[in-house]
């Protein structure tokens, strides 16, 4: 036999021992005779079929498949097989993160088989060649796909469309019959939906489901956001219908069933824009000198009942979603806006958690149930916060009152004075538990009529906010302890402690600006985390430090496992005070109501199942509102090109460094071939890029000079030049 045949001959039997393994592996279940693998890796000749045979043989022979019955063979059980997320790379390669492994599992390009972002698969894991390699992998199976529908650009053919997705992470565009584009136009933004993804095909199939309009127009960017992270922003009319059918009257028959405290006064007090009022306070005097507080919230579980399309909708949702110049509800607005809003002068349904308290704010008796209540007065955050800086208790001059409105009136404001010295003992003593202190500094626009940017502002917590910060978390407290300690099964909202390794790294950044975290205990760390965040107030380096200590902590999710809540300092806690916008606040009103009625613990499977949707939909909500504050920020600074910015650089990476302008908080990047004056290289352990001939440094915290360089809308990034660096005086 001659080298060349040979060589095919190898070849060939190579081609059959893979195509074998990729039948026996994808279908590990089964169990499949000769005549069935060759069909599905399309052997037709005889001398193939007998080499087919020959080589199941061998393999049986060598222990690396199985006969489990005469003639049919199967893939033996790998210890190498997990189950894992795909975490896409901008590079095109992928991790594999599983949890039953320490390490990620790196996937090249050509071995992700179809995969995509956030795709639950099955892995095989190669053995080890060295010790300290890195884990390499292949997936061998899709088990879920995370999502199907994807935003992008159409680039129209003549007898057919790809779209160009605007996600980096997903790798490929996807192909587009010409009967499946719908009314889309050559460049348009759209959503599409993945139907099939054939074996031979190097794009998946998809259909245009949703023409979202031309990429930079202002709706079609928003709603763009909106559905990347597959949020909706209109309800199905069906769900419309239904909820403007409902009875959303006060009616003697159901204030018969609740506790009455029309009578008490009752205030809200939220920022001057809202238009969902979910929580209220009430105050009065007790006989022997004590107070009695009510925190009343919404009752939303009246009106959205289980197995209803209202519930269906709201548990899909999750959350309401807080963008920029919107907000998309978890419920339609007669509920949201109306029903459930407790509104001045309006009598409402309310879930309430009514407390005894002294004047050191501790209490001494606790009370849980359905009330009527009537808002006396709706307070802005602006309003409340001047009786508290005047420490006056006047009513204001402005209002034209007599009488019992004009008693109600000063009741109020007395209340509030009261209520905010209350609120300040309850902050310090959980400050002194060990919570963390986190005022983060908020970036807000100012808006035109058209939802354009023309200013930029910075919200920071004042004691009115505080005020009703330290009350809903008592009762979140409070009611997350009563179910708590019955042991029954309940959704709580957990915080876990912060990562030794994060918080190492921290350390490392903010070293370099002369602060330390004390790691000796748990009291030390939280101690010197809220010491960093006290400290870098009115610095330069504020919001990065702000941003990468909360980075450093880990997520708050919902939970049937409680384990506490540590950035809180809290042993028990859940969300009670939010039904309009947080579908959780629903769950937890309802089992509440249930154990109070005497009912046995629920099923802790299925409410752990609705938590972990909720979680995951509340990542999404934040996701978008993140991306729209982006957005605004680029818009802000289209055709800003003559200014120059003073800086904070924010990150440094091989590819440049991130800035972030001090006055309006827009962050953008300065890529590493635009800094001309000599050739730049990354230092990991300095946070900085290095000049390799003048030594010059760009460290992480250093303030430069920047002027514009370019804008994009559509990918949502902004890139800055260097003008200069600035002198420390």
């Amino acid at each position: 036999m001659t080298k060349r045949k040979k060589r095919a001959q190898k070849q060939k039997k190579n081609e059959i021992t893979k195509g074998i393994f990729t039948v026996l592996e994808s279908n590990r279940d089964q169990s499949f005779n000769y005549k069935q693998i060759a069909a599905k890796i399309n052997i037709n000749d005889t001398s193939a079929r007998n080499l087919l045979i020959k080589r199941l043989g061998q393999l049986k022979q060598k222990g690396r498949i199985e006969e489990v019955e005469r003639g049919k063979y199967k893939a033996i059980p790998s210890q190498n097989y997990y189950e894992g997320v795909v975490d896409m790379t901008g590079r095109n390669n992928a991790y594999v993160v599983c949890d039953d492994l320490d390490t990620d599992v790196f996937v090249p390009y050509n071995l992700l088989n179809k995969a995509l972002h956030g795709d639950i698969v099955e892995v095989y894991v190669f053995p080890r060649r060295k010790k300290g390699k890195k884990l390499e992998g292949e997936i061998t199976k899709i088990l879920e796909r995370k999502r199907t529908s994807f935003v992008g650009i159409v680039q129209m053919q003549k007898n057919f469309a790809f779209v160009n997705p605007t996600d980096f992470k997903m790798y490929t565009d996807i192909f587009v019959p010409k009967n499946k584009t719908g009314d889309a136009e050559d460049g348009d933004k759209v959503i599409v939906e993945i139907q099939d993804w054939p074996t031979n095909a190097d794009s998946p199939y998809g259909k245009i489901i949703e023409v979202l309009g031309k990429p930079g127009e202002h709706d079609t960017e928003i709603h763009a956001i909106l559905a990347e992270y597959g949020l909706p922003y209109s309800f199905p009319d069906e769900v419309e219908f239904y909820a403007n059918k409902l009875d959303t009257s006060i009616t003697e028959d159901e204030i018969s069933k609740r506790r009455d405290m029309r009578e008490v006064p009752t205030f809200t007090i939220d920022p001057k824009d809202a238009k969902d009022f979910d929580d209220a306070l009430s105050f009065r005097i007790l006989e022997d000198g004590n107070f009695e507080v009510g925190i009343h919230i919404a009752d939303v579980s009246h009106y959205v009942t289980p197995d209803s399309i209202l519930e269906e909708e709201a548990y899909n949702r999750a959350t309401s979603v807080y963008l920029v110049d919107r907000v998309v509800p978890m419920l339609p607005e007669i509920l949201s806006n109306n029903a459930c809003s407790l509104r001045p002068n309006e009598e409402k349904y309310t879930f309430s958690a009514v407390f005894k308290m002294n004047k050191s704010a501790q209490v001494l008796d606790q009370w849980f149930g359905r009330t009527v209540t009537y808002s006396d007065r709706r307070f802005a955050y602006e309003e409340a916060q001047s009786i508290i800086e005047t420490n006056s208790n006047r009513v204001p001059a402005d209002i034209s009152l007599t009488g019992e409105a004009y008693e109600v009136e000063q009741h109020i404001a007395d209340a509030i004075l009261t209520l905010d010295t209350m609120a300040k003992a309850m902050r310090s003593r959980r400050l002194a538990s060990g919570a963390i202190s986190f005022d983060k500094v908020e970036v807000k626009f100012q808006l035109n009529e058209k939802s354009e940017p023309i200013g930029v502002y910075f919200k920071t917590a004042k004691d009115a906010n505080k005020l009703i910060e330290e009350f809903m978390l008592l009762a979140n407290k409070k009611v997350a302890e009563f179910i708590g300690k019955q042991k029954k099964t309940f959704v709580y909202r957990v915080h876990d402690e912060p990562d030794n390794e994060k918080l190492m790294q921290l350390q490392g950044i903010i070293s370099k600006f002369g602060y330390r975290i004390n790691m000796k205990s748990k009291k030390t760390i939280t101690s010197s985390l809220n010491n960093l965040l006290e400290e870098v107030q009115g610095t330069k380096e504020q919001n990065m430090v702000d941003t990468l200590t909360i980075r450093t902590m880990s997520k708050a999710v919902y939970t049937t496992d409680n384990i506490g809540h540590y950035g809180l300092a809290f042993d028990y806690y859940t969300h009670f005070t939010s039904p309009i916008r947080r579908y959780p606040d629903v769950m937890v009103h309802r089992l509440l109501q249930h154990y109070l009625d005497g009912g046995a613990s629920v099923n802790d499977e299925k409410y752990e199942q609705k938590c972990k949707h909720s979680s995951n939909m509340e990542y999404l909500a934040t996701s978008a509102e993140r991306d729209s504050i982006k957005y605004m920020q680029i818009k802000f600074m289209e055709d800003r090109y003559d200014e120059e910015f003073l800086g904070v650089i924010s990150g440094v990476t091989e590819w440049g460094i991130y800035v972030e302008i001090i006055d309006n908080k827009c962050e953008g990047m300065v890529r590493i071939r635009d800094i001309k004056d000599d050739y730049y290289v990354f230092d990991e352990s300095q946070y900085a890029l290095v000049g390799e001939v003048t030594k010059n440094m760009y460290q992480l915290g250093d303030e430069v000079f920047v002027k514009l360089k370019s804008t994009d809308l559509v990918k949502r990034h902004l890139d800055f030049v260097l003008t200069g660096k600035k002198i420390e005086s």
